[in-house]
């Protein structure tokens, strides 16, 4: 394997140190190429630590909190010391994906401090200019949340050298205003430092800022600074080799090289349908094969005779509609939610003229008891007389299993309970296989469903109970697949080609394969998130007497900002105009102590429903059109452009503004208009 050890300057092996209570954690250091890539990783288990110390780093979930806390530090704190002490690096962004790794932060600040000896804030100001944080869960349970005596016992040596009292320091890990023993929760530590921070779809996004709201309690949630860069895969990674050789023939030379440009992907159109299919059905035979061996090698295990397991595997059908499910077994997922009317699914398989089988993969979370009863429940089902040979499961599921998946099934479903899916990939890697979705609106398939590439389960709605949510969304599945999945599958010609499939699986691949591919993300994290901080670090963050300076802007900012007054001229509250036209509004606002240079003042307007609530919310800036420096007053007008009829609400706001500064929220600072 290409994994070797570190050596340091003397051609001995690179053992690094943590300090932990009384004692200090030593890490070996490996490095493994990968490509062109060089992956470092700390292991614990040697001789210079103690038994206990050894199994650190020996697996990722395991343990109680006090080890997760310790795997944190070892990720977050030695993995900045590696790489800038020992290794000479300097890194311009840190990526931070999910919480596990927010220690980081503390440690670049810590060395600020030493290296350039400035106060708290201003080390923190730059930590800002370098840090990416991206969440990966809506689930609040996924972030990390460690008890403050835990935290107290490995940070109370720490937080002085950060020039923070102990209060200051556990409320890093707090929303605000709350009481000082909610406990440290890492995400908001991320989110408190981080210059830049996202959800990785949109849909996510906008629920990560619903979620993380409160951490800018002034700011309204939906405006939380937290972007979004939907997730994607390495397509060529999770491609069948056949088809690999079948888009060579029809795409573009070299169209691996600009495998994220949509129109790369316009040429699938000209592959023949013939050729398609019947390298999909070489996929579905291999997945087949691969399905029989492993339910005969578990039966077999499980008692049941030569006889019962042939009746079961001799059932599986190359040329039947097959449906697959495989991911994570975390409840959330509903992974039984297609059984929740065991008569209705009953017909929808047992139809000897269109029939259907399910295949489902999968692994539960060590603790987790309940995902566990759910893979229990489904072999339960496949062994009732009325699913036998209708309904399998696989175990021991990994990658390898994964790739005759996600590319020999026909459709890929996914049922998660929206909106818990962050983004889901196992969907993208099927789509660009030609393997349908047929999902809920949740994760990527938010964005990625255009009604011509597969299905829907259920809408948008929002639910009084998971009860509710369960019934309306089984029904919806088992009416889609009875009035539209079926029928366009067994739509067959005498070549035994659905015309109207190939259209699906062709549209599948076009709509999906170059945008939701990791070079399209890798794109979009250098242009959104990476760069902005690049160019900011190059422009004002790597000069001392720039940050010093922007750090005493904010805090006469914040001192002064509540002396801000803004006043409507024009009076027009809640107008009734006809769509398509123009009005003009305009305030004063008074900034006895803040300069008109250092806000944005916008414009916020909406129509507003007969419950009082305010849809479509737009905010335009306002233009300064007079000023009187002498009583500090300044006249700013906007036009609103209305493009439907009806009743519409607006109001005015006082947004700060800085070239310095990386987000307008991340100041939590607004002033709304007072009369």
């Amino acid at each position: 394997m290409p994994i070797n050890p570190v050596k340091d300057d003397k051609g001995e092996e690179l053992v690094i140190f943590v300090k932990f209570p009384k004692r200090r954690l030593y890490l070996k250091v490996w490095e493994i190429n990968v490509g062109r890539v060089k992956l470092y990783l700390l292991d614990s288990d040697i001789e210079k630590n103690n038994a206990e110390d050894r199994d650190v780093t020996l697996r990722l979930y395991g343990g109680d909190q006090e080890m997760r806390i310790r795997q944190e530090i070892v990720l977050g704190q030695a993995g900045v010391d590696l790489l800038t002490k020992y290794l000479k690096l300097e890194p311009t962004v840190y990526h931070m994906n999910e919480g596990h790794s927010a220690f980081l932060n503390l440690e670049i600040i810590k060395n600020i401090i030493k290296e350039k000896q400035v106060s708290f804030e201003v080390a923190k100001d730059i930590a800002s200019s370098k840090t990416v944080f991206t969440t990966h869960t809506p689930v609040p349970a996924g972030n990390d949340i460690f008890p403050l005596p835990l935290v107290e016992k490995y940070f109370k040596d720490f937080w002085p050298r950060l020039g923070l009292s102990r209060e200051d320091f556990l409320r890093l890990g707090m929303k605000p205003g709350i009481d000082l023993d909610e406990g440290f929760n890492m995400g908001i530590l991320a989110l408190k430092i981080a210059g830049k921070k996202n959800g990785v779809s949109k849909l996510h996004g906008a629920v990560s800022r619903e979620l993380f709201g409160e951490v800018w309690p002034n700011i309204a949630a939906n405006e939380s600074p937290i972007e979004y860069v939907t997730n994607g895969i390495h397509t060529c990674s999770w491609l069948a080799p056949k088809l690999k050789e079948l888009y060579n023939k029809y795409l573009i030379p070299y169209w691996q090289d600009n495998i994220h440009h949509d129109h790369i992907w316009e040429k699938i159109k000209n592959i023949p349908d013939e050729k398609l299919w019947n390298v999909h059905v070489d996929q579905k035979v291999k997945l087949l094969k691969l399905v029989k061996d492993s339910t005969s090698e578990r039966l077999r295990r499980s008692g049941y005779s030569y006889e019962e397991i042939s009746e079961i595997i001799s059932k599986l059908d190359p040329q039947a509609l097959t449906i697959g499910f495989a991911r994570r077994f975390a409840t959330y997922k509903r992974a039984t939610l297609i059984f929740k009317d065991l008569e209705r699914i009953t017909q929808i398989l047992n139809n000897s003229e269109r029939p259907v089988q399910i295949i489902f993969a999968g692994k539960a979370h060590p603790a987790d008891k309940e995902g566990q009863d759910l893979i229990k429940y489904i072999h339960e089902v496949s062994m009732m007389p009325q699913f036998k040979g209708k309904i399998f499961i696989l175990e021991n599921y990994n990658i390898a299993m994964s790739r005759y998946l996600i590319s020999g099934v026909d459709v890929w479903l996914n049922n998660p309970r929206r909106p818990m899916e962050a983004s889901g990939t196992s969907g993208q890697k099927a789509s660009v296989n030609g393997v349908i979705n047929f999902s809920i609106l949740d994760g990527w398939w938010a964005e990625g469903y255009t009604q011509t590439n597969g299905w829907t389960i259920g809408n948008n709605s929002e639910y009084d109970s998971y009860e509710a949510q369960d019934m309306a969304d089984s029904q919806s599945m088992y009416r889609t697949l009875e009035e539209k999945v079926i029928p366009t599958y067994y739509a067959k010609d005498r070549n035994g080609i659905s015309k109207k499939w190939l259209e699906l699986m062709k549209n599948s691949i076009i709509t999906t394969g170059g945008k939701y591919s990791t070079a399209r993300m890798l794109v979009d994290y250098t242009n959104n998130l990476y760069v902005p901080l690049c160019n900011l670090t190059k422009k004002y963050y790597g000069d001392l007497d720039n940050v010093a300076g922007y750090n005493s802007w904010k805090k006469d900012l914040f001192m002064n900002w509540k002396d801000i007054k803004i006043n409507q001229v024009n009076n027009l509250d809640n107008i009734t105009i006809d769509a398509g036209n123009q009005i003009e509004v305009a305030c004063e606002v008074e900034l006895p102590n803040i300069n008109v240079e250092n806000v944005t003042v916008e414009v916020y307007y909406g129509k507003i429903l007969e419950n009082g609530v305010v849809e479509n919310v737009s905010i335009t800036p306002m233009k300064l059109e007079d000023q009187d420096e002498e009583k500090k007053k300044y006249y700013f007008t906007s036009k609103i452009e209305l493009t439907t009829g009806g009743n519409y609400g607006y109001t005015f706001r006082v947004m700060p503004k800085h070239e310095m500064l990386l987000e307008p929220a991340n100041l939590d600072l607004v002033k709304w208009i007072t009369k």
